[in-house]
C-alpha cells in the first residue's frame, strides 16, 4: 500500500491505515521506535509494562525474598504507629 508524507509543523507524518494499525496493536499514546535499516524505515511498538492483578504479586512473595520490617523515621503528620 502507498502512503504520502505530508507536512506537519517541522515534521513530515504518515497515516498508518486501520488495518496495519490493528495488525501491530497500535493506538494514540502507545510509544514505538523509529529507526532507519537498510534505508528502509521501520517502526516497532514498544511492548507495554504488563499489569498484575495484587494475587499475582503475592503469588510471588517467598520466605527467600520477603523482606524484614523498615523504619521510616517517626511519624511527622497524622500519621499512627
Amino acid at each position: 500500500m502507498r502512503v504520502q508524507f505530508a507536512q506537519w509543523g517541522n515534521s513530515l507524518a504518515l497515516r498508518i491505515p486501520q488495518a496495519f494499525a490493528r495488525e501491530i496493536s497500535a493506538r494514540p499514546g502507545r510509544q514505538a521506535e523509529l529507526t532507519v535499516q537498510g534505508g528502509t524505515l521501520v517502526i516497532e511498538p514498544i511492548d507495554e509494562a504488563p499489569v498484575y492483578t495484587l494475587e499475582e504479586l503475592l503469588e510471588g512473595i517467598t520466605p527467600e525474598n520477603l523482606h524484614g520490617e523498615t523504619s521510616m523515621g517517626r511519624a511527622v503528620g497524622n500519621e499512627f504507629a
